[in-house]
């Protein structure tokens, strides 16, 4: 599911030349660093009050960069893993922590 969407959505994203041929970490560090842009857009929208469309435009746009990103650092070596399966794990292991995981908030 994830796996396949993040191919999709980095071949456009390198096809639109949001990627660099070679990718280091302050490079990995900006793109992770957009997609805090994109979370402050969604708390803008709601606090604007730029109604529902708004709002998940936004948050697709977290999801569009955040699987984008985790592809392209597939692609050059920081990661090695399946996010299909590591969602799925991190998904159970959820399921077994306490409520609010032990804090307050």
């Amino acid at each position: 599911m994830f796996d396949s969407l993040s191919l999709r959505l980095h071949e456009t994203a390198q096809a639109k030349r949001f990627w660099p041929e070679k990718v280091d970490d302050i490079f990995i560090a900006k793109q992770c660093m957009m997609i805090v842009s994109e979370v402050t857009e969604v708390m803008e929208a709601v606090r604007k009050s730029k109604g529902s469309e708004e709002v998940t435009k936004e948050i697709a746009d977290i999801l569009i960069r955040t699987l984008d990103l985790y592809q392209g650092m597939y692609v050059h070596g920081y990661v090695d893993h399946s996010l299909d399966e590591m969602f799925e794990e991190k998904t159970q292991y959820n399921k077994s922590r306490p409520e609010k995981h032990g804090v307050r908030f």
